[in-house]
């Protein structure tokens, strides 16, 4: 599998907003590191964010991970506070994205009161 680091002078982006590896479609897993620091690492299938993708808080800390299907979230999707604390979990049908469920928790784990999502 390729993996290319974004930024990379050979990855570009087409009209339709799909990745491109020197030119072709990307089939192949792309990691980000704005100054230094890993904040994301995604797989993509015919220049599609496609299958698993992690990120990261500049500081290592894990900040959400999921998985898409041709771009849009598909399955589970959690995403963490900084301090390691759930903050989010969120289930997405396989058709690409219709949201069928949502919870949330603030950085002490606590759920919002009613009124609040």
């Amino acid at each position: 599998m390729k993996r290319s680091r974004l930024g990379d002078l050979k990855v570009d982006l087409d009209y339709a907003q799909r990745l491109l590896y020197r030119g072709e479609l990307l089939t192949g897993e792309v990691e980000e590191y704005p100054a230094g620091h890993r904040v994301s690492l995604v797989a993509y299938t015919d220049g599609y964010r496609d299958g698993p993708f992690r990120e990261w808080f500049k500081s290592g800390v894990l900040r959400a991970e999921g998985s898409m299907r041709t771009g849009s979230l598909s399955g589970e999707y959690k995403s963490w506070h900084e301090n390691g604390v759930l903050a989010t979990k969120e289930l997405h049908g396989s058709d690409g994205g219709t949201p069928l469920s949502h919870y949330e928790w603030d950085e002490a784990g606590a759920r919002p009161g009613p009124g609040k999502t």
